[in-house]
Order: C-alpha cells, then structure tokens, then sequence
C-alpha cells in the first residue's frame, strides 16, 4: 500500500479547517462540480481559502481540488460551500435536470439495443 499525504494528516487539523462541521451547506456539489474563483484572495482569509482560489482562477473541478489539496473531497467540499456563500467562487453544478434533455427518448434506445442483438 502507497502512503499518499493524507495518510499523515492529523484529523484535529481537518476539524479545525473545517470549523468542526462534517457537510457543505451546498448539498448540490459534485465531485465534476466546476469551480472558478470570482475574487482575488484577501488578507486574512484561511490559508485552505486562498490555495482554492489561485487553483480556480481557471475551472477546476472539486476532485482535482481535492487532489491538489491533499484533502477529502468532503472537507474541499466544505471550503467551497464557504467561498460559495462568501460569493468568492462560482460554481456550476451537473444538473440532472439537463442530462435528461440531452439523452435521447428511452424507446429509441431500446430499439437501438434490439438492432444490436440482431447483428
């Protein structure tokens, strides 16, 4: 087994990353959720803050965030919920909703499986 850095982390430090909380308040981020930063880093922010938005200064997504972090995708989640809400990220969600319209109708699909089979 590879010891990756997150094998070192001392879990009293993701709890104080994270302020003790164990969700995002943004329930809807995805592991593809794209990130973009939206504001320079500022004085004084958390220094987990200020790494997210240099790496979104260009889309990124939360796993590759979570890779470049070091950090569980639910804590990285928990720290783009934070800039989400302080409007210093945005974020563009999968929608569900819009995957549906562009798949195409389910009878076709089976029609297309069916001429499959009989090749």
């Amino acid at each position: 087994m590879i010891r990756r850095e997150l094998d070192n982390e001392e879990p009293d430090r993701l709890y104080t990353v994270t302020r003790g909380r164990s969700r995002a308040e943004d329930e809807d981020l995805d592991l593809v959720t794209l990130v973009v930063a939206t504001a320079e880093p500022a004085a004084g922010m958390q220094s987990e803050h200020v790494r997210i938005l240099r790496l979104a200064r260009s889309p990124i997504a939360i796993v590759e965030l979570s890779a470049e972090l070091g950090m569980p995708v639910g804590v990285v989640k928990i720290l783009v919920s934070d800039l989400l809400r302080a409007n210093k990220v945005t974020a563009r969600h999968p929608s569900s909703r819009a995957r549906r319209h562009q798949l195409p109708d389910a009878a076709i699909l089976k029609k297309v499986l069916v001429g499959l089979h009989n090749l």
